[in-house]
């Protein structure tokens, strides 16, 4: 189990609390992303079994990198601070992943907040168009990272998380690259994470991550239309965020790595993202009253959590 954190010693006490009181009693490391209060010697004095890695600079999303090579179990679960497993899940993950040597990643069901009600997010995987004949739930291009269980091989097979993403949707180039591996993401809704929101967030950088990351990821994977597309969008939205000359020049400077490390992903994972857009596109047609869930809301609502 690997909970990633940065500063939010409060926030996390309750989680580790929580995950420490797990039947499954898995081996917890917490992923430290240089936090400047008091969350490394809150840990090793309250926990004295949570093993910390201090990652020396705030790595964002890559800080669950280095927690993983401590890893020495077949499978590997991550949470963030304000995220943690219900009782029985992690055996549930277990047994499931045991049994469906296809998948790669499993996402949990996020219960949120004190009512527990289902993240719009995982409303939309429930309702994938993907085929899943086979496996042991709907078939995904994506999943979130403060919610999933992966093999410890596969995760490691793909490089992690790309430090120059830092945060903001930098699970889909990992998603993209474990897919293509021949991997599959499946959603369970059999296995429950709590998600109990920390208001320490900043919106407006999350939405300019967001942008960026979309546009460079789409540069390493994805076709030529995508790629610019998705750069005049970012360079939309760094405009109405009114950091168009900073933010876009940032971009721009990093296209270079970009476009030197591509690797368009094959026809059958781009037809899989096909498939995916055209149901996002049938529902945006649909009478409002008469969509299926979209992922679109519910990505915003649960990206917009900062912990790591």
């Amino acid at each position: 189990m690997v909970v990633l954190t940065h500063s939010r010693a409060a926030r996390l006490r309750e989680t580790l609390r929580r995950l420490c009181a797990l039947p499954e009693y898995p081996q917890i490391i917490v992923a430290d992303n240089a936090s400047t209060d008091a969350t490394v010697p809150m840990v090793d004095r309250a926990f004295p079994r949570v093993r910390i890695v201090q990652c020396g600079t705030n790595m964002g999303a890559a800080g669950r990198n280095q927690a993983v090579t401590c890893v020495d179990t077949e499978y590997v679960a991550f949470c963030d601070d304000d995220t943690w497993w219900e009782p029985d899940s992690l055996s549930k993950a277990v047994h499931i992943l045991d049994a469906s040597p296809r998948v790669g990643v499993l996402n949990a069901r996020i219960a949120v907040g004190e009512s527990g009600e289902t993240d719009p997010t995982c409303v939309t995987m429930m309702h994938s168009p993907l085929v899943s004949a086979g496996l042991p739930g709907p078939s995904l291009v994506g999943y979130m990272a403060g919610a999933s269980a992966f093999r410890t091989a596969v995760f490691r097979q793909a490089g992690g998380y790309d430090p120059r993403l830092f945060i903001g949707g930098e699970e889909e180039l990992l998603a993209l690259d474990v897919i293509e591996r021949g991997h599959a993401i499946v959603y369970c809704d059999s296995l429950t994470i709590a998600h109990h929101p920390s208001p320490a967030r900043d919106s407006a950088l999350r939405r300019r991550l967001l942008a960026r990351n979309a546009a460079w990821i789409a540069w390493l994977r994805l076709p030529l239309g995508v790629a610019i597309a998705r750069t005049f969008g970012a360079l939309l939205a760094f405009r109405r965020e009114r950091t168009l000359l900073a933010d876009g020049k940032a971009m721009l400077h990093g296209l270079g790595w970009a476009i030197g490390e591509r690797r368009r992903v094959s026809a059958r994972v781009l037809s899989m993202l096909r498939e995916v857009k055209r149901r996002e596109r049938r529902c945006a047609s649909m009478p409002p009253a008469a969509r299926p869930p979209t992922a679109e809301s519910g990505e915003r609502s649960y990206t917009e959590t900062v912990g790591r």
